[in-house]
């Protein structure tokens, strides 16, 4: 007499493992374009920053006749600045409500005479120059 085996139900290891591997592949795209999504998000938040920053420093110089300079830093656009050149005609309240760090936590780099102002983010690098992430977010005048 022969027997037969019943039928199992289930899965064998290696269609286990296929989906595994699957899943591991799916995985690894998703998360490699989150990656670049968030690259991407922080530098149009530097450039948002930045811009805020322009619209403050034309405010600024509107009302004052020259740019923060170098010494009085971008603070000068949350406090009136007690050294340097002393403006005139200072906003009540200020030009802006805070000074945030770029999305990479260094501080903007801002330089200032009083005619013309560099003002830009490094990148991810927080170093000058650079490509891709690690590049300057720049949003310099020329006064």
């Amino acid at each position: 007499m022969q027997r037969r085996r019943g039928y199992q139900e289930g899965f064998t290891l290696i269609e286990i493992m296929v989906v595994i591997l699957i899943l591991g592949l799916l995985a690894t795209i998703v998360v490699q374009s989150l990656r670049g999504a968030t690259d991407k998000a922080k530098r149009t938040k530097a450039q948002a920053d930045i811009a805020e920053f322009k619209t403050a420093l034309d405010r600024y110089y509107l009302d004052n006749g020259s740019y923060p300079t170098s010494d009085q830093g971008l603070q000068a656009l949350v406090t009136p600045p007690t050294s340097g050149n002393i403006p005139t005609n200072y906003e009540e309240g200020g030009y802006i409500e805070r000074i945030p760090t770029d999305p990479w936590g260094h501080d903007y780099y801002y330089q200032s005479d009083g005619n013309s102002y560099a003002l830009k983010s490094f990148g991810a690098d927080g170093v000058e120059g650079g490509e891709g992430k690690n590049a300057d977010i720049d949003g310099s005048s020329s006064g």
